[in-house]
């Protein structure tokens, strides 16, 4: 059965949320899927399990968080070439990208495996649960074909304009990582070396039952054993896409990093307060986050198929739909931001300093309905550099020198503090609509819009 979904034709608004919705969905279940991990191990295991695994997962977050940003390359590749109706080409395109991340997950294991001590020492993880935190990065690291693959096969379907399959195999992953974690964490008391056991089985099971599927379904691409070759040419492309995106996700949450430092230099309560805080905006965000890929491979599709004004079109709605998300997100998160802390904390200092930081978070809400909407534009239109630039000029022109300033201030809160991500997202918004206004003008001189 024929899954895919063309956006070159009819309806825009329509298809554009049919097709956020499962990508929001699946957003939902990976933001559950670490917490849960956690909140398992938390149940039963000691305290330096739950260290171990906190600080493992945030080593494994960020390598994935790459995978993810370089496969993009493939979404907007393949999608501009099923727009373009080069079902040939669109195969030669997912045919080199399975090259090239096979050589990426080999080389990820590797050097995962070999560093997984000395950043265990850069992530600061505590002399008592140190032992353990390796043993999770490198069970973990074991299984990186799964994660690359796993990454990948979503950056396929999303290409080809199914959302849905993402979503499934995200969804299947999650249960059997919770069963997981149930089996092997609370029945037979294996810990962390547990908890890892039960994320990399979640992640093969869930790649092999997408190559099933796979099989047994009518793609939009022609693919057969000649297009799995490393095509120079191709493979370029893809890492000039996707690699600027790679390097701004990474930087990004490098910067977030950065201010979380800052903040714990203010105390134990603050420490805990943000720490709390930046869980909930993991969930906060997702509305934008959603569109954001959606845009991307929407996009794509249509400036493959020669239709930039459809691809505006796009833009406009999305910005209006995660605007209107986003207000009811700021409204919860500036009025009742204590009652979201709540959920994870019991001590009323912390309580207080996380709905504090959310205050600020509040109104980034807003603002990142158009930042994220604009990068998803641009993506889709391959101009991932500029996405790339725009993103460091906002972390580190703006968000980390503004807290870093703030946290200078004597008695400053955490809402002062805060107020260094809208400002960083206005400036980043400032500088996606001056790019866009450049590019309407270099396409009324003849040169391509997209």
């Amino acid at each position: 059965m024929d899954q895919h979904q063309s956006f070159t034709e009819g309806k825009i608004l329509t298809p554009l949320i049919r097709f956020a919705l499962p990508v929001l969905l699946a957003l939902f279940l990976q933001a559950m899927y670490g917490a849960v991990d956690l909140l398992i191990v938390g149940q039963f295991g000691a305290s330096t399990d739950v260290s171990a695994v906190s600080t493992g997962s945030q080593i494994m977050h960020t390598v994935t968080v790459v995978i993810v940003g370089l496969s993009m390359g493939i979404t907007i590749l393949a999608g501009q070439r099923i727009g373009e109706e080069r079902p040939e080409e669109a195969g030669r395109v997912i045919g080199s990208g399975i090259c090239l991340f096979a050589v990426v997950a080999a080389a990820v294991t590797a050097l995962m495996m070999l560093f997984a001590s000395p950043m265990a020492w850069v992530m600061h993880a505590p002399e008592e649960a140190f032992d353990q935190t390796v043993s999770y990065v490198q069970i973990c690291s074991a299984g990186t074909v799964f994660i690359v693959a796993y990454n990948v096969l979503g950056s396929i379907f999303r290409g080809i304009g199914d959302s849905k399959m993402p979503l499934i195999t995200v969804a299947i992953a999650c249960v059997l990582n919770i069963g997981g974690d149930l089996l092997l964490v609370g029945g037979f008391h294996m810990g962390v070396a547990g908890a890892a056991y039960a994320t990399v089985f979640a992640q093969a099971f869930s790649v092999m039952l997408s190559v099933l599927i796979i099989r047994r379904r009518r793609l939009p691409f022609t693919f057969t054993r000649r297009s799995l070759r490393f095509d120079r040419a191709v493979i370029r492309r893809i890492v000039v896409l996707g690699l600027p995106i790679a390097l701004q996700d990474l930087l990004v949450s490098i910067s977030f990093l950065v201010i979380i430092a800052i903040v714990n230099s203010l105390g134990v309560v603050a420490s805990a307060g943000i720490g709390v805080a930046e869980k909930l905006c993991a969930f906060i965000m997702l509305v934008p986050s959603a569109f954001m890929q959606a845009m991307s491979a929407f996009v794509a599709q249509n400036v493959g198929a020669r239709k930039p004004e459809r691809a505006k079109k796009a833009l406009l709605y999305g910005i209006i739909s995660s605007v209107a998300a986003g207000l009811i997100m700021a409204y919860i998160s500036f009025f009742h931001g204590s009652i979201l802390a709540g959920l994870f904390s019991r001590d009323q200092a912390v309580i207080a300093a996380a709905a504090d930081y959310l205050r600020a978070y509040a109104i980034d809400c807003i603002f990142t309905a158009f930042s994220f909407c604009f990068a998803g534009y641009f993506n889709g239109c391959g101009r991932t550099v500029f996405v790339m630039i725009q993103g460091l000029a906002g972390s580190f022109a703006a968000r980390i020198p503004v807290s870093y300033l703030m946290s200078r201030i004597p008695g400053v809160s955490l809402f002062g503090i805060g107020l260094a991500v809208p400002v960083s997202t206005v400036l980043q918004i400032v500088l996606c609509a001056g790019y866009l206004i450049h590019m309407e003008k270099d396409g009324k001189k003849g040169g391509n819009p997209a």
